[in-house]
């Protein structure tokens, strides 16, 4: 990833792996917590823009290929994959964050823009989540949240059908707060945190503290969600929806039903 503070007192951490569709793995994770560490403690930081690299993608979620190649997500620092904390990192910063969706925003992608104060994306932006398809699940933020975002059945729509919409649809259903031309995306960005960080910073503080407030208790069930997940991650039924999506087939859940 790469990260710097743009004029006006913005960081922008941007996820840097275009060539995977900026999907992240675990050195990945371990990189953006850092960021978002880094970017909390700057004094001269007032808001953060998280983004990808290039055209195609934001996030395309965690790299379902080297989980098929090697059954997990890679080393880490610590030894565990921190895709948890990197959520609690995005919601307790003191700062505004702001999405700047500049492509596809899929999966655990998709749940790192929803978590995020505010979203803009490019017009060719898609969203959409891939976890029962691939073996997987986010049953916290990543769904209970999304929930509070845009109501239920349109979240159910999303993780049971898995459906991709497009930018103008997720305008409509308020799953983002603005559609730009993709030359603007970046601009726009800069210039909402730019005008935030006029704005008192004690008072953004305590704003984006009691909007949490009231689905803080969903860590609760998100700790729950991704200790089950590590355990079904193990299994055989997960294995095959990484296998298929590595071999570019069809998976066969057929005998885990």
């Amino acid at each position: 990833m790469r990260y710097e503070v743009a004029q006006g007192g913005v960081a922008v951490i941007m996820i840097d792996r275009p060539d995977r569709m900026n999907a992240f793995r675990g050195r990945t994770v371990d990189e953006l917590v850092h960021a978002f560490k880094t970017a909390w403690a700057g004094r001269e930081v007032a808001a953060i823009v998280l983004t990808g690299a290039g055209e195609r993608a934001f996030c395309a979620g965690g790299d379902v290929k080297e989980r098929a190649e090697t059954g997990g997500y890679g080393p880490t620092q610590w030894g565990t994959f921190e895709i948890e904390r990197l959520h609690r990192m995005i919601r307790d910063v003191p700062k505004p964050v702001i999405a700047a969706v500049n492509g596809v925003a899929i999966g655990g992608g998709h749940v790192l823009h929803v978590l995020c104060d505010l979203s803009v994306a490019a017009e060719h932006a898609r969203f959409g989540q891939t976890g029962p398809r691939v073996g997987s699940f986010d049953a916290g933020f990543g769904s209970a949240y999304l929930a509070r975002v845009i109501g239920e059945k349109r979240a159910r729509q999303m993780w049971f059908l898995l459906d991709q919409i497009d930018a103008p649809t997720a305008l409509s259903w308020g799953l983002v707060n603005a559609v730009v031309p993709a030359a603007e995306l970046h601009e726009t960005a800069l210039s909402w945190g730019r005008r935030m960080a006029s704005y008192s910073p004690t008072a953004l503080r305590f704003l984006k503290h009691s909007f949490n407030a009231d689905s803080d208790h969903l860590s609760g069930l998100s700790h729950l969600a991704f200790d089950g997940l590590e355990l079904f991650s193990k299994t055989a039924e997960a294995a095959e929806g990484a296998g298929a999506f590595a071999e570019k087939r069809t998976p066969d859940f057929g005998p885990y039903r």
